[in-house]
């Protein structure tokens, strides 16, 4: 007990050092507060105060835009492709794990501000020394010769090393990586807007060939009795025989359309299936219904420039890279100061010789090193400034590419309204062109039967007719799409996914199997939730 009790009075002045340790721990924690860097400040970009085209009676104003605005066109085809996208969209599911991937590394980020070394070690080792070796001798001389030249060594520790966040480098890689996060979660609400606005466009696509198929084949149709006309006026010797060749080489030339319109269809419909994550041919079920194309609402709700262009995913997706990568910027100075860590390692020490054993897990094998390390790189000053200058260039740049994406947005805007607007006019116009048209085919067929006119005025009214109807068709087309647009440029359509998972169930459990991701898949984050409340407000 007596030779206990003197090992631990023994052991008793060697904390000193773990206890005037604590004091310089709390100096440089009260100092955390220093964070190098700027701060990031949302650019100003001029804007319109309103749209060139907002006087339209076809246009309202509205601050929030209708977030299943494609329910607008009034067509359960439409609904269903839609949902069927947002469930089976394969580059949607890669924006999806994109906010994993992100999720994973802003916690890594978070643990950096922690001990970034923490090692448990453990070892043993055999150990025999040389009979020649000037160890050796040494202890002949000092009479320890006889001590046993082979023996085991154990020895189990605990290593820690902590670099304060003196200068916030730290702080800063959270910063950048929260709004690096933000940022995937903007690109995945910008993937559904141009998903939700790509499967409306090519679905309309879809319906215009269909139209334009039925059109030529209701042209053939009436072309082909204008050519019974004429080969049977022909047959009687009423007219030569160039009546019947004009009618037949139009005749054929309609048909010859149609092989083609039939391409451009099943290319749409197989751009369909791809959008919706199936293979060619799997949409047939899905496009039953009316072979008509979309038709607009009377009036659209749009909202001011500065309203919608808050909300665009892609224009948020911007400004939080711009963030991002203004952190980095305290990140890299940093490395300019010096760094200060505390470093620790505790252990027990034992080892064998002899007849004699050390007991690993007794006071007398404890071992253990503490203390403060300064690391000052001031010979790389001019590589590590380099560095500052290399982000701070990469921040400007998403600046720019920020103000230029506002400016995009707002063209897309413009152009679309633009393009509606101007469609919407030359609907009327379209409609009594083929109105008229087809009461000239009436009329000239009667004629021509009768003898009164010759047979081109008969061919100029049929391809008169047939290209009115193309020409309706594709205006009410172009009325359809570039609704579309609009929606799209408006940013709608992302809400309707907010309270979703951004990886599917069955990819969840395909995940698991593989790694532990704790709720990094189902769960949102604190910082998702909050932009996902209040979009643009970040």
């Amino acid at each position: 007990m007596r030779g206990a009790d003197n090992t631990m009075q023994g052991m008793k002045p060697e904390f000193g050092p773990v206890v005037g340790a604590l004091p310089l721990l709390g100096v440089l924690s009260a100092l955390f507060g220093c964070t190098v860097g700027p701060d990031f400040k949302r650019p100003d970009v001029n804007v319109a105060k309103e749209w060139r085209t907002q006087g339209d009676p076809r246009l309202s104003k509205q601050a929030e835009v209708d977030s299943q605005w494609w329910k607008s066109f009034g067509d359960p085809s439409l609904d269903r492709l839609v949902e069927t996208a947002y469930r089976q969209n394969l580059p949607l599911q890669i924006a999806g794990l994109r906010i994993v991937e992100a999720r994973a590394q802003l916690a890594i980020l978070t643990g950096r501000q922690y001990p970034q070394v923490q090692v448990a070690t453990g070892s043993a080792a055999a150990v025999g020394r040389s009979e020649n070796s000037a160890a050796a001798n040494l202890l002949d001389l000092t009479n320890l010769g006889d001590l046993d030249r082979h023996y085991l060594e154990y020895q189990l520790g605990f290593d820690a090393l902590w670099e304060v966040d003196f200068w916030g480098k730290y702080r800063r890689g959270v910063e950048s990586g929260t709004a690096g996060l933000l940022a995937s979660v903007a690109d995945y609400q910008s993937s559904l807007v141009s998903l939700t606005a790509e499967v409306a466009r090519t679905y309309v696509l879809v319906r215009t060939y269909e139209v334009l198929i039925e059109q030529a084949r209701e042209n053939v149709r009436i072309q082909e009795e204008g050519f019974h006309i004429a080969e049977a006026r022909f047959s009687n010797g009423a007219t030569s025989e160039l009546d019947m060749t004009q009618a037949a080489t139009l005749l054929e030339s309609t048909r010859a359309t149609i092989p083609q319109l039939e391409g451009g269809l099943e290319q749409a419909r197989n751009a369909l299936s791809t959008l919706l994550g199936q293979p060619s041919g799997a949409v047939e079920a899905l496009l039953a219904g009316p072979k008509r194309i979309p038709v607009a609402p009377a009036t659209v709700a749009v909202g001011m420039p500065a309203e919608i262009l808050r909300r665009r995913p892609d224009v948020r997706s911007a400004e939080l890279f711009a963030a991002a990568q203004c952190a980095r910027i305290g990140i890299a100075e940093a490395e300019l100061y010096p760094s200060f860590s505390l470093f620790g390692t505790i252990g027990l020490q034992a080892s064998t010789s002899g007849a004699s054993s050390g007991n690993l897990f007794s006071l007398g094998s404890l071992f253990y090193s503490v203390g403060p390390r300064i690391v000052f790189p001031f010979l790389n000053y001019g590589r590590l400034k380099n560095g500052v200058r290399v982000e701070d260039a990469r921040f400007q740049q998403l600046l720019v590419n920020y103000r230029n994406t506002v400016l995009k947005a707002g063209q897309e805007v413009e152009d679309s309204l633009t393009g509606f607007v101007n469609a919407q006019k030359a609907m009327a116009f379209h409609q009594a062109a083929v109105k008229a048209a087809q009461r000239s085919v009436e009329l000239s067929a009667v004629q021509y039967r009768e003898g009164a006119v010759d047979y081109q005025r008969v061919l100029d009214a049929q391809r008169s007719l047939l290209e009115q109807q193309n020409n309706l068709a594709q205006t009410s087309s172009s009325i359809a799409t570039n609704l579309v647009a609009l929606y799209k440029a408006l940013g709608g359509g992302w809400e309707v996914r907010r309270d979703q998972p951004v990886v599917p169930e069955p990819m969840q459990a395909e995940m698991e199997q593989r790694t532990n991701w704790g709720d990094m898949l189902s769960k949102p984050r604190t910082q998702e939730a909050k932009t996902l409340s209040q979009p643009g407000k970040q």
